[in-house]
C-alpha cells in the first residue's frame, strides 16, 4: 500500500486502542503546534451528540484551537447529562497532557448510539497516544473507522504568494451518509495563515460542492461534522474574504474535498458500484443541484445500478421529474437527453433505439463506476450528485448490527465483524459450492497475472492481496506475476524520455531498460509484495533475472525494439524452494539474456510461460475488462479451438489480443484453464474460482 501523505507543519496525529473496541484503535488525535484557526460544518440533526454542541459553542466563540480527540466504537450521543461529561472530561484530558485549555480541544465520536461512554479508559489511554504522536496519519486514519472498509485520505499543495501551503484531510464514513451538512466525521489540517472568517468561506463553499453532493442511504447521523484547523505554520501573509489568493485555496479544498466524499461513496457498506449524476442546462444551479441530489437519494436507482440496468434511465427520469415537483424546478420531458455511461438512451420525449449498443451498455454498466448525464434543455446551470448503489449486503449489515453489537459492565462496545452477507438458503448453497471447489483445488498451483487498476489503486490492491492469502490457506499454491507499463510511461516522461510504441510493444534501448528494471523489479514489485506481508502473508519479490528464472533472447521481429525480449526458457528451482517454505513468489517479467543483459517481456507471455513451466492447471489473468467480450456480453466459456477460431477470425483485437494469444499457448502447453477476471472489482478472483458461474470468461483446454 503507498504511503499516507504527511501532515501539514505543526500538526501531529496519532491513533491506539483505549478499550472501546475489542482490539481494533478506537481513540485518535491532532494536535497543533500552535493555536490553530477553527471553523466546522456540524449536522444539522436535532438529536446530535455533545461532541457537535461543544464545536458549536467553541466555533461561535471565535476561540482558536489546538487539538482534538475523536473516539470510534461509541457515539456518545443521546446519552444525557453524564453523556456531556464524559465528552468534557475527554477534552480535558487531552488539553491537561499537552498544556492547554479545555476549550482549546475539539471532541469527535462515532459508532453506536445510546450507550455510555467508558470515558475512565480513553482518559488513561490519552498519555500513551500523546507519547508517540509524529506526522504520519495512519494510525490516526486506523482510528476513527467503524464499518469502514479502507482508510481516507487526502492532501493537495499550493502556493500562496510564492509560499507553498498544504491542506490535508483525513475522514471516515461508510454508512448513515445524506446530503446537507457534513455527512461524515472529516478533519481537516492546513498550515496556511488565514482569518476565521476566511476559512468559513472556504469551507462552506467546498462543502456545498462535496460532502453536501452525496448520498449512501439518506440517513443523517447525529455526530457529522467537518472540522477545518489552519494553524498558519506556513508562514504566508494571512489571508482574509475578499483576497484573490482565497479563491485558490478554496479551489484546492474544493477538489480535496471532493476526492474525499467520492471515496467514501465507493466505501459505502455493502457498494459495489459508485455513480455520478451531472444535471446540465438546468434553469439555475439550485435547480441542478437538487435534480442531482434525488437521483443519487433514490433507492429505486440505487438498486438499479447494483443490478447493471441498462434501462434504469426510466428510473432516473422519474426520480429527476419528482424533484422537480417538489422544489419546482423547470422541467420538461420533452426536452431531456439523458445519458448513462456516454450513451444516449433519452431524448426528445422518448426512448432511444440502442441497436447493437444495447449489449455494448450492458456490460459497461457492470463497470465499478457510473457516469449519468440528464441535460434539461432550461437554461445553463450544472451540479453533480455522487452516491452507490444499494446491494443486498447494506441490508444486511444494517439488519445486524444492533443485534451483534452490546456494552459490557465496563462499557466496552463489542462488535461481531464476521458479519454474514447473506440469508440461510444463500450462504448454504455459496458454501456447498466453494467447499466442492476448496476440495479440488487443494495442492494445486495457480499463476495470476496483475495488470491494469488493481495495480494503481491501493485499496483494489490491498483486497487482491487479501484474495491471494485466502486462496493460499484453503491449499492453492499462488504464483504472482505483474506487469507495469503505465508507471513505467509515468517514470520515463519524468526523466524527459519519449515512450515508443511498435506494434504495440515498447521499444526499449538500454537506458530506458535501467528504468523499466528500476520500476518493475524496484517499485511494483515492492509494493505488492508489501501489500501481501502487511495483510500477513509470506511475499518474496523476485525478478526473472534471479536465479536465472526466466532466460531470455531478442524478441524476432523486422522492428529493432532493443531489449524486448522473449522468453527462451525457465527454471522454476527457486519457486519450488520458496513454495516449500510457504512463500508468495512475486515475479516481475525481466528476462536474463545470454551475456547477462536484461529484456523487458511481456508479462502475459510471462505468466503463460511460467503456468506451462510450474505444470500449473490455472492460470488468471487480471485486467481492466470483465472477460472475453462478444457484441458487448461476456463469453462465461469456451475451449482453446473456439478460441484460436476467434482468432484467426479476427474477432479479438486491440489489447485483448495479446493476452488471449497467451492464454492459448499456455493452454497449448498442458494448462487446463484459463481465467480472464476483471480486477476492479473486489474479490472477483475468489468469484470466478469458487462459484458455479464464475464472473468472467474461462478457457479450457478441450
Amino acid at each position: 500500500m503507498n504511503e499516507l501523505p504527511d501532515l501539514p507543519l505543526g500538526f501531529l496525529a496519532n491513533g491506539s486502542n483505549s478499550g472501546i473496541k475489542n482490539a481494533k484503535r478506537d481513540l485518535g488525535v491532532i494536535v497543533s503546534e500552535n493555536e490553530a484557526v477553527f471553523w466546522g460544518s456540524l449536522t444539522t440533526n436535532r438529536s446530535r451528540a455533545h461532541c457537535i454542541e461543544r464545536a458549536e459553542a467553541i466555533r461561535s466563540g471565535g476561540r482558536p484551537v489546538r487539538a482534538l480527540i475523536v473516539c470510534s466504537g461509541n457515539a456518545n450521543a443521546l446519552t444525557g447529562p453524564k453523556g456531556k461529561e464524559d465528552d468534557a472530561a475527554m477534552a480535558r484530558a487531552l488539553a491537561e497532557k499537552i498544556g492547554v485549555e479545555p476549550h482549546e480541544v475539539l471532541t469527535a465520536s462515532t459508532g453506536v448510539i445510546g450507550h455510555r461512554l467508558p470515558v475512565d479508559k480513553v482518559v488513561s489511554g490519552v498519555p500513551k497516544l500523546v507519547a508517540q504522536m509524529s506526522e504520519d496519519p495512519e494510525t490516526f486514519a486506523q482510528s476513527i473507522m467503524t464499518t469502514d472498509r479502507t482508510m481516507k485520505v487526502a492532501v493537495r499543495e499550493i502556493f500562496i504568494e510564492g509560499i507553498r501551503v498544504k491542506l490535508h484531510a483525513v475522514a471516515k464514513g461508510a454508512g448513515m451518509i445524506a446530503p446537507e451538512l457534513a455527512t461524515t466525521l472529516c478533519f481537516v489540517t492546513t498550515d496556511c495563515a488565514m482569518s476565521q472568517a476566511a476559512l468559513r468561506m472556504a469551507l462552506e463553499s467546498a462543502v456545498e460542492t462535496s460532502f453536501n453532493q452525496i448520498s449512501v442511504d439518506g440517513d443523517m447521523s447525529t455526530n457529522d461534522c467537518i472540522y477545518a484547523m489552519a494553524n498558519g505554520a506556513a508562514e504566508n501573509e494571512s489571508l482574509d474574504p475578499g483576497d484573490t489568493e482565497l479563491q485558490v485555496f478554496t479551489e484546492a479544498l474544493t477538489d480535496l474535498l471532493q476526492e474525499i466524499a467520492k471515496a467514501i461513496v465507493r466505501d459505502g457498506e455493502g457498494a459495489t458500484r459508485m455513480f455520478e449524476m451531472r444535471v446540465e442546462e438546468a434553469a439555475s444551479y439550485n435547480d441542478a443541484r437538487a435534480l442531482s441530489l434525488s437521483v443519487v437519494s433514490s433507492s429505486l436507482v440505487k438498486a438499479a445500478i447494483f443490478g447493471a440496468d441498462p434501462y434504469a434511465w426510466g428510473r432516473i427520469g422519474a426520480s429527476l421529474g419528482a424533484a422537480a415537483a417538489y422544489v419546482n424546478a423547470a422541467f420538461d420531458p420533452d426536452r431531456l437527453e439523458l445519458e448513462l455511461q456516454g450513451t444516449t438512451v433519452f431524448k426528445a420525449g422518448e426512448p432511444v433505439e440502442l441497436g447493437d449498443a444495447a449489449a455494448v451498455l450492458k456490460h459497461r454498466m457492470t463497470e465499478p463506476e457510473i457516469y449519468i448525464t440528464a441535460k434539461l434543455g432550461q437554461g445553463t446551470g450544472q451540479a453533480k450528485a455522487w452516491g452507490c448503489d444499494l446491494t443486498y449486503d447494506y441490508v444486511k449489515i444494517n439488519a445486524d448490527y444492533a443485534t451483534v453489537t452490546r456494552t459490557d459492565d465496563q462499557g466496552q462496545v463489542s462488535v461481531d465483524e464476521r458479519l454474514s452477507e447473506f440469508g440461510p438458503t444463500i450462504k448454504k448453497k455459496l458454501l456447498i459450492e466453494a467447499l466442492r471447489y476448496i476440495d479440488r483445488f487443494n495442492h494445486v498451483r495457480a499463476v495470476i497475472k496483475l495488470g491494469g487498476a488493481a495495480m494503481v489503486d491501493p485499496k483494489l490492491e490491498m483486497e487482491f492481496a487479501e484474495d491471494v492469502l485466502l486462496l493460499q490457506s484453503v491449499g492453492l499454491r499462488p504464483i504472482v506475476v505483474h506487469g507495469g507499463g503505465p508507471e513505467i510511461s509515468r517514470t520515463l516522461d519524468k526523466l524527459g524520455v519519449k515512450s515508443e510504441f511498435i506494434d504495440g510493444l515498447r521499444v526499449t534501448d538500454r537506458t530506458s531498460m535501467e528504468v523499466v528494471e528500476m520500476v518493475l523489479s524496484g517499485s511494483v514489485n515492492q509494493r505488492i509484495v508489501a501489500a501481501l506481508n502487511r495483510q500477513g502473508g509470506k511475499g518474496v519479490g523476485l525478478s526473472g533475472k534471479d536465479g536465472a528464472l526466466i532466460r531470455a533472447k531478442p524478441i524476432q521481429s523486422s522492428h529493432d525494439y532493443g531489449q524486448v525480449g522473449e522468453v527462451v526458457s525457465v527454471d522454476c528451482t527457486l519457486i519450488d524452494m520458496l513454495e516449500k517454505d510457504g512463500r508468495v513468489p512475486v515475479i516481475s517479467p525481466v528476462g536474463l539474456g545470454d551475456d547477462g543483459s536484461a529484456f523487458n517481456i511481456n508479462a502475459d507471455v510471462v505468466a503463460s510461460a511460467l503456468a506451462v513451466a510450474l505444470g500449473a492447471p490455472k492460470l488468471i489473468f487480471l485486467s481492466d475488462v470483465a472477460g472475453l467480450l462478444d457484441q458487448g456480453k461476456v463469453v462465461s466459456e469456451l475451449n482453446g479451438d473456439q478460441l484460436k477460431a476467434r482468432i484467426e477470425r479476427g474477432d479479438i483485437t486491440g489489447g485483448m489480443l495479446p493476452k488471449v494469444q497467451a492464454a492459448l499457448s499456455a493452454l497449448r502447453g498442458g494448462v487446463e484453464n484459463v481465467h480472464l477476471v476483471d480486477g476492479r472489482v473486489p474479490h472477483n478472483v475468489i468469484a470466478e474460482l469458487f462459484t458455479d458461474r464464475g464472473v468472467g470468461t474461462l478457457i479450457r483446454r478441450t
